[in-house]
């Protein structure tokens, strides 16, 4: 009997139910979240400040005109919606202590 190997960093294989939009609006968030959002986040959290214009620009950025690769001002699908919403608590999370 062959054995199952177990991924870790994606348990349910959710990846591989993903298409090919829903990927690019991923690793587009993820790209955003990590690079600009992060570092303003973690300096909003040092200096005890909060800045709103970093929602402002994640929404607009990502979720008002998204450009994933060729996907340019597309509606959104719920799963779309769900993967930038786990980027964003990913990048809010670099603050917990």
């Amino acid at each position: 009997m062959a054995r199952a190997n177990f991924h870790w960093d994606d348990p349910l294989l959710l990846d591989e139910q993903l298409t090919e939009e829903e990927k690019m609006v991923r690793d587009a968030a993820r790209d955003y979240a990590q690079g600009r959002l992060e570092p303003r986040v973690v300096d909003a959290f040092r200096r005890e400040h909060t800045d709103p214009a970093i929602s402002e620009r994640w929404g607009t950025r990502i979720i008002g005109r998204h450009h994933c690769g060729g996907i340019r001002r597309r509606r959104l699908n719920y799963v779309s919606y769900g993967l930038i919403a786990r980027e964003w608590s990913g990048s809010t999370r670099a603050i917990d202590p």
